[in-house]
């Protein structure tokens, strides 16, 4: 079929009707496709933020369970003066105690000013600053079993947190030890004792 310029009035509306309609459908295509991106962005954003409530509220619930599981044991450790200001007299009143027990032949201690405790390599303290007093003990001992029996106790009868570190043990010979009213060994031990201090409790 071929057309001639008379056609082209004729034609000229439908002309226009199909441009029109390209048009249209173009800018009908294209907001489809903007509105399905925004849709997609927003489903995305949704989904995200669906995701973070869900985690902050595991961590709250595992947040309530930690304080439950672990507020005996910190009830505990107040019980047991380790978290507290550190109760020197009722500690030298402790070690006088087991003195008259007679765990040992003899001992006697020396405790240092307490000082801050700098744990190396240095450990994650929360809100908590690590008290520590240092003390030395000097025993006569008949056997190494008393030794045992003697920091079980100190343990067991004095309230707070003792951290040996070490002991030296020296043996008499026979000759020593008849002048020594039957001590067989001489221990030296070194420990303190620690505290903990809450930063955020009230004075």
């Amino acid at each position: 079929m071929r057309f001639s310029k008379k056609d082209l009035p004729l034609m000229r509306k439908s002309l226009l009707a199909i441009c029109s309609s390209i048009a249209i459908s173009a800018i009908v295509l294209y907001s489809s496709g903007q509105y399905s991106d925004k849709t997609q962005r927003d489903l995305r954003n949704a989904q995200s933020m669906l995701n973070d409530a869900r985690n902050r509220l595991t961590a709250a619930r595992e947040d309530q369970k930690n304080m439950a599981l672990y507020s005996n044991e910190y009830g505990a450790l107040i019980q047991d003066k380790i978290i507290a200001d550190e109760q020197r007299l009722d500690l030298m009143e402790g070690m006088e105690k087991l003195h008259r027990q007679n765990l040992v032949t003899d001992f006697s201690y020396s405790i240092a000013p307490q000082k801050k405790y700098a744990p190396q390599p240095p450990i994650e303290k929360g809100n908590f600053d690590i008290n520590y007093s240092q003390m030395t003990l000097q025993l006569d001992l008949l056997h190494e079993g008393q030794l045992l029996r003697f920091f079980s106790a100190l343990r067991s009868q004095i309230k707070g947190r003792y951290q040996l570190e070490g002991c030296t043990m020296v043996r008499f010979t026979n000759e020593q030890v008849a002048k020594a009213t039957s001590t067989h060994l001489k221990a030296e031990c070194s420990g303190g004792w620690v505290t903990l201090k809450n930063r955020n409790a009230q004075p």
